[in-house]
């Protein structure tokens, strides 16, 4: 066990300094099997190493939330725009259709509701994410909660020791607890964990001194949008982030909540991967909204 009494804070974290020894376009993947690389190019553009996904698997712990009361009239439009969808294997199954050719990051957790105390979950069985040809599994885990933090990061080792035979990708996903800090401290850290316990991709929050958040970490991290903002407020946290170093946005109710969903999606792509500024994706998202 590391000795806590002398833990100090990383200072020294090479921010703006390329990692070294890459040779593939994915964050930490060089030395990975090819299936693996297969699945992460699906997932990020060869082109740019950047990746717009689309989450709508809110509905496993919110039921019908706003924007998500029918997966069929809601998000079927948005999925041509996408680079990868984030949904659970009930709504795949069920209302994607399978010709839609786009990669999937499955929902591989699950348990307790908003009803109740969040982030009890168990896995699914690594053979239904195998059955869905998905390119790869998310597993939520929750630092900081004394009742679950020891849980949900075993979750993720066993769906990376599970996912790893088969080249299936695993992104771990950092909850944030009511006690916890939305700081660049403990979205490193989050964030770490999930890279040291093997995740391929690590999806966490914007926070201020997020470049030394993305810097720390050796695999990409992609951005969660939580709550609905105004969509140039929305469109500038996608800016920020890709500007300080984040390979995507993983984006839910800022798109689908959106009055004009289909303009923001568009909008938020051009910001991710073509490097336009918040003031040209608004004007985009204005234009393609008439």
């Amino acid at each position: 066990m590391a000795d806590l009494d002398d833990l100090r804070e990383g200072a020294d974290f090479g921010v703006g300094i390329t990692s070294r020894n890459q040779g593939f376009h994915v964050k930490g993947a060089a030395n990975l099997p090819w299936g693996m690389k297969d699945r992460l190019s699906r997932i990020f553009n060869p082109e740019t190493g950047k990746a717009v996904m689309l989450a709508f698997d809110h509905g496993f712990i919110m039921g019908p939330t706003s924007g998500l009361e029918r997966i069929d009239l809601n998000i079927i439009p948005l999925i041509r725009y996408a680079d990868c969808l984030m949904c659970t294997r009930g709504i795949l199954q069920s209302t994607i259709p399978p010709d839609t050719n786009k990669p999937v990051c499955l929902r591989s957790d699950a348990g307790t509701s908003v009803l109740t105390e969040l982030n009890d979950n168990v896995l699914i069985d690594i053979e239904d994410a195998i059955r869905m040809n998905v390119s790869a599994m998310a597993v939520m885990l929750a630092i900081g909660d004394v009742a679950y933090e020891a849980k949900t990061i075993a979750n993720l080792y066993k769906a990376v020791d599970k996912a790893s035979r088969y080249n299936i990708p695993v992104m771990g996903v950092t909850a944030v607890g009511k006690q916890m800090a939305r700081d660049a401290r403990y979205f490193g850290l989050a964030s770490r964990i999930c890279a040291e316990n093997g995740a391929n991709i690590v999806k966490t929050y914007y926070c201020d001194g997020f470049e030394k958040v993305t810097a720390a970490c050796p695999v990409p991290v992609v951005i969660a949008g939580g709550k609905k903002l105004e969509e140039k407020e929305a469109l500038e946290l996608c800016y920020k982030a890709i500007n300080e170093g984040a390979a995507g946005v993983d984006m839910g109710r800022n798109v689908f909540q959106s009055k004009f969903p289909i303009a923001m999606i568009q909008a938020v792509h051009a910001v991710v991967h073509d490097n336009i500024t918040p003031d040209q994706g608004y004007e985009m998202f204005k234009d393609l909204a008439e």
